[in-house]
């Protein structure tokens, strides 16, 4: 079944009445207009503004809940596959571990002492009914939520604000941004929430959450965006909205809502010791929910686009070799062969600033502007390369299917006699064919010399010293020296190991 995108339009009277609280000067004169007893003329002033805003809640309630549904999920757990308490305490999905039902400490008891629950119940399986929210998104019956609340579910029962009750006939997921849709049996004539640009909103601005906190449906709170672009290490695709509006569990899956009746993201997680609210919540943002709902219902997967380079985030040592502004874009440690990189001709050391229309701050922002590509479409790169800016031309392509067992040639390493470089040992290294290959091995790094305290460890390969590939640990030094002489305090190292290959600055001391 084919699916429309989502509309991005003003909602008519929430639209109204934040267009009203924004006009102070009309709010100044009204409050004058109507005295209160006992109160100045500014407190009037202010007053009025609270009521305005107040009534602006109101309006993104009434209009917002009807499209907000509850989420049972129903789940079998047996002894065997019972969750575990290893998930961090500090960030976690406000889903709880077994759901938000009242029952979930004696849940948690039973686990931590089996011993403790009658011999009769402990081998028995226990239906565990896991509690999150949804948003209607079609008036046909397609509810967006959180992967991680209808996961490995054996039913999952929605019911709408009106009190009707549907079971899901179809469930589509991507554990990468932690979305899910929902297609419901037999449902009709449903009211579907407008999705604003989440792009466009800004730290400060007023939001709601609604949902279904420990099972308490159509619940509002109220708060403001407290930063954008989190990651904080739950999913692979990251680039969260936080905010101070109170999510607890069961709130998964709901939606975040401007003042203009717009959702603007999909909350997801919270920062927490107890379990409940401690003001830091997380969210999806709506341009990520949507486009991967979209493709969840055109194609049934997410299609993602690649460039094909491992990059790097600009910190401000590196900015001032690379001669760029810290957290102006990435820079590229790697570039695969044959890949839509190569073929671009991007090169290890640039630094990319723009793809297309969007600008590049930080390895979140290219790959999500990569990956939502359109296959075989061609979008510009701008590029730094040392004093130059380059505009080449990408070219998205579908991501190829790795195999592992293709890996790099395996080397081995001839030691040499050497003096410590910035407190490194290394060995020049050889191909199994015994051919000299560039780069050289780290076998020993100083405890708190220089390179040990920028993150050199041993095993690791140098690549490139100030952007020259290295043919022997002798570069390395005369790198250095060039870099002493032209009063430079620290040189740029390209290292590869297990995790890659990336930049690291370090001292000369």
């Amino acid at each position: 079944m084919k699916y429309k995108h989502f509309l991005l339009a003003a909602a008519g009277s929430c639209g109204i009445a934040t267009a009203l609280f924004f006009h102070s000067q009309s709010n100044a004169d009204s409050a004058k207009s109507l005295p209160l007893q006992g109160l100045s003329a500014p407190q009037q002033v202010a007053l009025e503004h609270a009521n305005q805003l107040s009534t602006a809640f109101q309006c993104v309630a009434d209009e917002l809940l009807p499209s907000v549904v509850a989420i049972e999920s129903i789940k079998t757990k047996t002894p065997q596959n019972w969750p575990d308490n290893s998930r961090s305490p500090l960030m976690h999905p406000p889903f709880g571990k077994y759901g938000s039902s009242p029952f979930e400490e004696m849940f948690e008891q039973l686990q931590r002492d089996p011993g403790s629950a009658p011999p009769a119940t402990r081998q028995q399986p226990k239906m565990v009914n896991g509690i999150g929210t949804g948003v209607i998104i079609d008036s046909v019956g397609i509810v967006i939520t959180n992967h991680h609340v209808i996961a490995e579910s054996d039913e999952i029962r929605i019911r709408t604000h009106d009190g009707r009750e549907f079971l899901v006939k179809q469930t589509m997921s991507d554990p990468k941004t932690d979305i899910a849709v929902l297609e419901l049996e037999n449902a009709s004539d449903l009211t579907a929430a407008t999705f604003g640009n989440s792009d466009q909103t800004g730290v400060g601005e007023w939001v709601l959450a609604l949902g279904q906190p420990f099972g308490l449906e159509n619940s509002v709170t109220a708060g403001i965006i407290s930063a954008k672009q989190r990651g904080i290490g739950i999913a692979d695709r990251e680039s969260f909205i936080q905010t101070d509006a109170a999510i607890n569990p069961g709130n998964s899956g709901g939606p975040l809502v401007n003042l203009r009746g717009e959702v603007i993201g999909i909350n997801t997680a919270i920062h927490s010791k107890s379990g409940g609210n401690n003001g830091i919540g997380f969210a999806v943002p709506s341009n990520i929910a949507k486009w991967v709902a979209d493709q969840l219902l055109n194609h049934g997967d997410v299609n993602r686009a690649y460039l094909g380079i491992a990059m790097q985030a600009i910190t401000a040592d590196l900015a001032e070799h690379l001669n760029v502004e810290p957290r102006n874009g990435v820079v590229v440690t790697d570039v695969v062969p044959g890949s839509p990189a190569e073929k671009a001709g991007l090169q290890v050391g640039d630094v990319i600033t723009t793809l297309g229309n969007h600008k590049i701050e930080g390895p979140k922002e290219l790959q999500l502007a990569v990956e939502q590509s359109t296959f075989d479409n061609t979008y510009q790169i701008s590029v730094k390369r040392d004093h130059e800016t380059l505009k080449l031309t990408y070219v998205a392509k579908p991501h190829p299917i790795h195999d592992d067992s293709e890996s790099n040639e395996s080397r081995s390493a001839t030691k040499i006699e050497n003096q410590p470089t910035l407190g490194i040992h290394a060995e020049d290294l050889h191909s199994q064919a015994g051919e000299r290959s560039p780069g050289i091995r780290v076998i020993a790094v100083e405890a708190d010399s220089a390179a040990a305290r920028a993150g050199v460890q041993v095993g690791m390969v140098v690549l490139q010293a100030n952007r020259q590939v290295l043919e022997s640990l002798a570069d390395l030094g005369e790198a250095c020296s060039k870099a002493a002489e032209s009063k430079r305090e620290s040189v740029l190292l390209l290292v590869e190991s297990e995790g890659g290959k990336r930049f690291l600055v370090v001292p000369l001391i």
